[in-house]
């Protein structure tokens, strides 16, 4: 793969399926630049690993976006692949939704991801980079109150789509992963269940996904990579499943 000395930013990468991207980045070569709001994990995860910097960033934050743009240039000069990895979600009932609920949720899902694209634009023109958006199989997979966090992923799909046709001229390549259950903390820390809330979830997925498992981490994180590597240079405008046939169910 052609990744040795690529610089890459991956927000949300303290934890779950952006650490484990950056990791994959990291063994490969690569600069790289995780986000993230807890200072401390980011610096155990900058000891761990020479090659991954962290900065202190919210995603959701409209003035975050050009600081990260701005943090990858400092240190490495460029940019040449950018991950869309932060995620938002909390499970309402529709009569309960407010404009705050919303707001939480598109801010780091949807508008975040657009805003840092945008900024990303002039930089990955130069290197011929690439976006890799992650997204979810709730994008397709319909799920009683959890309308807001599914239309927001199927949001970040249609996006990735149109940027893929805006971009293209630009020689940058846009596309998407869309995870499946995977074993992180997401249900618990990012969505707020209680650990019985999440245990039984957790067991539910599991009786119907096809394989018969919750993915890992780096099930997605090496699709990441791949769409990232100049070797998918003719890929642009997709969006993979990586869910174990959980969508199909």
């Amino acid at each position: 793969m052609r990744i040795r000395d690529r610089v890459v930013i991956v927000t949300g990468g303290a934890a779950g399926i952006g650490l484990a991207t950056a990791r994959a980045f990291a063994q490969m070569s690569a600069h790289v630049l995780i986000t993230g709001r807890r200072a401390a994990r980011l610096v155990e995860v900058e000891r761990e690993n020479p090659r991954i910097r962290g900065l202190v960033a919210d995603v959701g934050d409209g003035r975050d976006a050009a600081r990260t743009i701005e943090k990858a240039l400092d240190l490495w000069g460029g940019i040449d692949v950018l991950v869309n990895n932060a995620g938002a979600g909390a499970p309402l009932a529709l009569v309960d939704t407010t404009p705050e609920h919303l707001e939480s949720i598109y801010a780091v899902n949807v508008i975040g991801p657009t805003r840092l694209a945008a900024a990303a634009v002039p930089y990955l023109a130069e290197s011929r980079g690439s976006i890799v958006n992650v997204s979810s199989s709730l994008a397709t997979k319909a799920v009683a109150r959890f309308s807001s966090y599914c239309a927001s992923k199927a949001a970040i799909e249609h996006l990735t789509r149109c940027w893929a046709l805006e971009l293209a001229p630009q020689g940058i390549r846009v596309n998407a992963v869309a995870a499946g259950p995977v074993e992180t903390d997401f249900l618990q820390e990012r969505m707020g269940l209680s650990q019985e809330q999440a245990d039984a979830v957790r067991a539910q997925e599991r009786s119907v996904i096809p394989l018969g498992r919750r993915g890992v981490p780096e099930e997605v994180s090496r699709w990441i990579v791949s769409l990232a590597d100049r070797d998918s240079d003719w890929v642009t405008g997709q969006v993979f499943r990586i869910d174990g046939g959980f969508a199909l169910v």
